[in-house]
């Protein structure tokens, strides 16, 4: 398989288009699937990987000496060539020169995003569920007021309730925060 690509550069408003579109499709086949937007929210970096159009985004905010990985994804056409990692390690090479000591991230049951997260010096900190009610479960899990009806619902949970979260609900993750100091 060929290398990453020739140009990792900071993300670029005209980016926008292809850059939703390599979020979308990267997500899809992952537990993150609905996690959709129609637009490009800002963070402190941004950057792309470029082979025409954009084929992998790292997108990080920074507080003070914590970072956190907002959005690590590429595109399904272009996975294996190492693209995730040349974009970490453009990253991490700008967050050292900003005194930024850890760099965090969540992650669902995505066993290869566990294993990119792995190889490259993250550890598992912490953990608690992620829980999607369906509009038949959500009146099971919260009381809606004001004369509306809940259609569904996000919700989180510790993590000692695993087993019964799993038993109530179809969609239930667990969310693990990933760290790696710098």
């Amino acid at each position: 398989m060929p290398g990453p690509p020739a140009e990792i550069r900071d993300y670029e408003p005209a980016d926008e288009p292809s850059w939703l579109r390599c979020r979308v499709l990267g997500f899809l086949a992952t537990n993150y699937y609905d996690d959709v937007w129609q637009a490009k929210r800002r963070t402190d970096l941004e950057l792309v990987a470029l082979d025409d159009d954009v084929v992998g985004v790292l997108d990080v905010s920074v507080t003070g000496a914590e970072a956190t990985i907002d959005t690590v994804v590429v595109h399904p056409g272009h996975q294996g060539r190492g693209i995730a990692t040349a974009l970490l390690e453009e990253a991490l090479r700008r967050l050292d020169r900003c005194g930024v000591t850890t760099l965090g991230a969540w992650a669902r049951e995505d066993k290869a995003a566990l294993e990119w997260y792995a190889r490259n010096g993250f550890e598992e900190v912490s953990r608690y569920l992620h829980v999607h009610a369906s509009p038949d479960e959500a009146d099971t899990a919260i009381i809606a007021k004001h004369g509306l009806v809940a259609a569904g619902a996000f919700l989180h949970a510790r993590i000692e309730r695993e087993a019964e979260m799993r038993q109530r609900f179809e969609r239930v993750y667990v969310c693990r925060r990933m760290v790696r100091s710098l």
